[in-house]
């Protein structure tokens, strides 16, 4: 049995895993703030017998689908799942407890979890009761999935991806404030899915004035992302498309208005708003607005600010990753906005920048993303 599971090692884990991993993205942007998760359940002989992921917040786990979703009792049988099975009751009894009732023999894992609830524990519990665990299969690409939900465990507070789209030139705007279009339909198009995938969408009060915008996901089968509106001074127009849809996609307008009739105005539109004291800018603290948002489970945020916020975002910490769509055209205009404004950085080793940067073409337009490396701004 030790030399068939070896064979089985060496020609198909990765295989099944990574049947796993095509089943976890599945759950994007509907399982937050829980991760993504897939299993497959296969037996010795190379027959998949069933598969699952987690659907849905609140729902049945992976392993827990898989297992309803056999086609033949699983004794005996080999489990791949993309991350170490939970051992704690939450939304949902413990996963441990579903594989050893099962019958299970074998259980392969992607990652580890890093939640104190977990830690390591589930996998401790399957080997106590004698089964046999290989772990680290296809571990990077199993991290990579779910980097939102490894920040926002560890940390509390949402995982901040920085979007824009710009001319070569570096232009998000014509001098005479008009954008539409930069980028071309498919670059569009990925963005829309990026909002779908994504808890939150936040937007400073400058780009509501400018452009008025909806800040919705425009696809069939997603869903819109919460708006979160940065308005120091509260400026946001009652009649802008944001407050007159507030009653029926979530938005939340984070000020630090005190001016309770005002406030009152917005929350008869639907708005929700939240008071956050400023920092030594004069504009909203942000790191506190991160921590607010992250005790209410709101575990990931698509920033499409304008220039001003974008600075503000950078300087203050919050930023994680940065995708900027980059379309082949030039606007030129000395007054012509970009997309980090502020202050900027007093010099070249001074500036913020990406590591494990990609370059992914969409039509006509290029999209360049990558991690910030908190590490290498040394001052600004």
């Amino acid at each position: 049995m030790t030399e068939m599971r070896e064979v089985r090692n060496r020609l198909n884990d990765e295989q099944y895993m990574r049947m796993a991993l095509d089943l976890a993205v599945k759950g994007r942007g509907w399982v937050s703030p829980n991760p993504v998760v897939g299993a497959v359940i296969v037996r010795d002989d190379g027959r998949v017998i069933a598969e699952g992921w987690h659907e849905r917040y609140g729902g049945l786990h992976a392993e827990r689908n898989a297992l309803k979703n056999c086609m033949e009792p699983p004794t005996g049988a080999t489990m791949y799942v993309t991350l170490e099975p939970c051992c704690h009751h939450g939304r949902q009894p413990p996963c441990t407890d579903a594989i050893l009732e099962s019958g299970i023999r074998c259980v392969v894992v992607g990652s580890g979890d890093p939640n104190p609830l977990v830690a390591g524990k589930g996998i401790r519990i399957l080997r106590e009761h004698g089964v046999e665990v290989t772990e680290g299969v296809l571990k990077d690409e199993c991290d990579a999935v779910n980097e939102i939900f490894f920040h926002y465990i560890q940390t509390g507070t949402p995982y901040v991806v920085m979007k824009y789209a710009m001319t070569l030139d570096g232009k998000i705007a014509a001098y005479t404030g008009r954008s539409r279009w930069i980028t071309g339909e498919e670059a569009r198009a990925h963005v829309h899915a990026l909002r779908g995938n994504l808890f939150g969408i936040m937007a400073g009060v400058g780009t509501v004035l400018a452009d008025d915008p909806l800040l919705t996901c425009r696809l069939p089968g997603t869903r819109n992302p919460v708006r979160i509106i940065c308005d120091t001074n509260l400026r946001t127009p009652l009649d802008s498309k944001i407050a007159a849809t507030a009653a029926e996609v979530p938005t939340i307008i984070a000020t630090a208005s005190q001016d309770r009739e005002a406030i009152c105005r917005y929350e008869e539109k639907g708005c929700r708003i939240l008071q956050i004291p400023k920092a030594d800018t004069g504009s909203i603290d942000l790191k506190e607005l991160m921590r607010k948002l992250g005790s209410e489970k709101i575990d990931s945020i698509l920033l499409e600010g304008g220039g001003t916020l974008n600075w503000s975002a950078l300087e203050s910490g919050i930023v994680n990753r940065v995708m900027a769509y980059v379309s082949p055209k030039l606007f030129g205009g000395r007054d012509a906005k970009t997309p980090v404004e502020g202050q900027g950085v007093t010099a070249p080793p001074s500036a913020f920048h990406l590591k494990n940067t990609t370059v992914t073409r969409l039509g006509e337009d290029y999209l360049i993303e990558g991690t910030l490396d908190q590490g290498t701004n040394e001052e600004v």
